[in-house]
């Protein structure tokens, strides 16, 4: 099987070293890592030690999700980027790492985390005398996708704590995916506050004295490496309607989301966006209505969920118009969904009905 997959069809990827220590990691889970990476395209029996090539973003988020199922680890994305190192980070870690100062460390990592995961954002801002480091993929089409937000936030931890030391901790720590059941690993992963349903995943902590040199300053190699990366290709672009989901999904827990505000947050202006969903055969209201069931099908099969935990969740103000719409989508209420009548009866949760040509999901 080969280590890269997806350039030749325009996939977003993900450096190979994101899965670096993967296997051993598996196999003190117990978890078959031929049946975790076999379906990415990766060679469990070569991977280990690879460190060039990458492999379809899509492909990574979803292994991380199974190797969730097959390890019976509910946390797996927590403790993978828990033990992962600093410094198998690749190229752009590299560059953080060998930076002359913690605040150019962190602005060049942001800046430059786009060569290392496509169709990705990493995000450095102020916020309340803290710095806050946000992360999101921004193809929506990757939908389900909670290990990989665990296992970046602890991997970025471990990079901070290589700046700041090792007794680093957040302030606050934000995820986008609903709250699990049980959250006391997160709690215990960042010593702080973890909250869930959050617009962006996130790192809140006191920004300290960004002059600080780098442990491991060295001007030489930071400047051998930061033109590198100058050289290396353009991330590939992520397609209108992929990013338009996620700026919505992103917005979904606060009410339904204004166009006003997603065309903004996507570069429009507000009848740019109109008219490109018109080329489509597309409103921004069906847009809205196909991510809600989407991540309503995803919400429901979460068991620790309540109803009304959904409802907000998809940016309904009232449990009634939710049972509305699901009653529209799958021709069953949510009740009936969670409580598994209407699966038995039809076989499970009807699949989304196939879109429209030149959809907004298939560009």
């Amino acid at each position: 099987m080969s280590h890269a997959t997806g350039h030749a069809t325009g996939q977003a990827q993900v450096a190979l070293v994101a899965a670096a220590g993967l296997v051993p990691f598996l196999v003190r889970l117990g978890a078959d890592a031929e049946r975790v990476m076999g379906p990415a395209g990766m060679d469990a029996a070569r991977l280990d030690g690879a460190s060039q090539g990458s492999v379809s973003l899509a492909a990574y988020v979803e292994m991380m999700q199974r190797a969730a199922r097959l390890s019976g680890r509910d946390d797996f994305g927590l403790c993978y980027g828990r033990q992962f190192p600093a410094s198998s980070h690749g190229l752009v870690g590299d560059i953080a790492l060998a930076a002359p100062s913690i605040g150019m460390a962190l602005r060049q990592f942001a800046d430059l985390f786009p060569l290392h995961q496509e169709a990705s954002e990493l995000r450095l801002g102020a916020e309340n005398g803290l710095l806050r480091l946000e992360y999101r993929i921004l193809d929506g089409r990757i939908l389900d996708r909670r290990q990989d937000a665990e296992l970046s936030l602890a991997m970025f931890q471990n990079l901070l704590r290589q700046a700041y030391g090792p007794s680093f901790a957040p302030e606050e720590v934000h995820f986008e995916h609903p709250a699990p059941g049980d959250n006391a690993a997160h709690e215990a992963t960042f010593h702080a506050p973890v909250f869930f349903g959050q617009r962006t995943n996130a790192l809140l902590f006191r920004p300290g004295d960004l002059r600080r040199p780098m442990p491991g300053a060295d001007a030489a190699t930071f400047s051998r490496l930061t033109a590198a990366a100058f050289l290396r290709r353009l991330p590939a672009r992520v397609p209108l309607p992929a990013r338009l989901r996620a700026e919505i999904r992103s917005r979904l827990p606060e009410g339904s989301p204004p166009m006003d505000q997603v065309a903004g947050a996507l570069g429009l202006a507000r009848w740019t966006l109109q008219r490109r969903l018109g080329d489509l055969g597309q409103s921004y209201a069906d847009a809205v209505q196909q991510v809600r069931r989407s991540l309503a099908q995803s919400y429901l099969a979460q068991p620790h969920l309540s109803i009304s935990a959904i409802a907000q969740l998809l940016g309904y103000a009232e449990l009634s118009p939710f049972s509305r719409a699901c009653k529209r989508w799958f021709g069953a209420s949510p009740e009936q969904l969670r409580s598994g009548l209407w699966q038995e009866r039809r076989g499970g949760l009807a699949p989304l009905d196939p879109p429209p040509k030149a959809s907004l999901w298939n560009p």
